[in-house]
């Protein structure tokens, strides 16, 4: 059944072709193509006040029984009231992390031509290009993308997967399989603190789909009239992402204002997806973030998001509606997974749209 499901969501949608950024960013031009100029980005609040940081939590002291009360607290406050935190001591390696890192950069570094080699195909959201382009007169994100889905394995697609630097496979491949286990780690954290068994989230996510988002901004002379990517949540259950060189741009949405974020070097800047929201029926919230750019630097991340396996219905867990009643639609995997890839990114749409009345 599952790999039926799987072989219908191949041919859903992708996203429109679009001219490279990176390449339009090397050439000399006065005026931005109209397309990209995005007027509310010099008008929007940036938050000055360096007390405003996400809730960073320590991976270690969550498994280590003396300490492990107070992180989890930790943990629950950070879920429902920032969405975001940064994890560290979580045991990946430095090295799968760097080698990630330097691979990511490489592929970027190669000519137009080679990394085309890699395209996105016309109805497939893979390969090398940008995503949630649906429409030929929408606002563009200054940015590339190269978007894989390692996991499931058995469902890889390497002609979009590139052959140089020769290590990639290989790198993302452990790279991938770490990200995985760490994830099923955290949301049976999570659904510890939510009053549910532990393996209640982590089997709906076992056999789950993980798509790796490598991304590339190019400096802009014009960084106040761009964005990165524009405001969204993640529609996904869960998304580890860390900063591929030393360019900061990610910012997110806390009490109307824009925050920016600071990685911590070797940490996870981990958030909640729209899934984890609706599942937790508005206890864990998902939060709208955004990537501004560099006027001289190019800044380079790597997002890595996960969803429950296509069996899982995407809908509130039955042990957290008893009291208040549902505030989500129960909706097929397929169906959610079909209105995410024909939908461009735009703050928290998705969930508005499947709110109950």
């Amino acid at each position: 059944m599952e790999s039926k499901v799987m072989n219908r969501l191949d041919n859903l949608g992708g996203s429109l072709p679009v001219e490279n950024v990176q390449e339009l960013a090397s050439r000399m031009f006065k005026d931005i193509p109209a397309r990209y100029i995005r007027p509310e980005v010099e008008s929007d609040v940036v938050s000055v006040d360096e007390s405003l940081k996400i809730p960073v939590i320590d991976l270690n002291k969550l498994l280590h029984h003396q300490f492990c009360h107070g992180e989890l607290a930790k943990l629950h406050s950070a879920c429902q009231d920032w969405g975001f935190f940064q994890l560290t001591n979580h045991g990946v390696s430095e090295e799968v992390i760097e080698n990630m890192k330097v691979d990511t950069e490489e592929f970027f570094r190669l000519p137009l031509e080679e990394k085309k080699a890699y395209s996105q195909l016309q109805n497939n959201i893979e390969g090398y290009g940008q995503a949630f382009v649906v429409s030929k007169d929408q606002k563009l994100d200054w940015g590339d993308m190269l978007f894989l889905l390692p996991q499931p394995v058995a469902r890889r697609k390497f002609r979009f997967w590139p052959n140089y630097p020769t290590s990639f496979r290989a790198t993302l491949d452990k790279y991938s399989s770490e990200l995985q286990r760490l994830t099923i780690c955290l949301l049976g954290l999570m659904a510890k603190n939510l009053g549910l068994d532990p393996k209640k989230l982590a089997n709906m996510f076992e056999g789950g789909t993980q798509g790796v988002r490598m991304n590339y901004y190019p400096p802009c002379t014009h960084a106040d009239k761009v964005l990165g990517i524009s405001p969204h949540s993640d529609a996904t259950g869960l998304t580890l992402l860390i900063q591929a060189n030393e360019t900061q741009g990610l910012q997110i949405k806390k009490n109307g204002n824009w925050v920016p974020i600071k990685p911590i070097s070797g940490a996870f800047i981990v958030n909640i997806g729209d899934v984890i929201e609706i599942m937790s029926n508005g206890n864990y919230k998902s939060i709208e973030h955004r990537a501004v750019i560099n006027p001289e630097k190019e800044r380079l991340s790597i997002a890595a998001f996960h969803s429950p396996n296509m069996s899982t219905t995407i809908g509130p867990l039955p042990d957290l509606v008893k009291e208040e009643g549902a505030i989500y639609k129960s909706v097929s995997h397929e169906n959610y997974t079909r209105l995410v890839i024909t939908m461009k990114l735009d703050g928290k749409s998705l969930l508005d749209d499947l709110k109950l009345e």
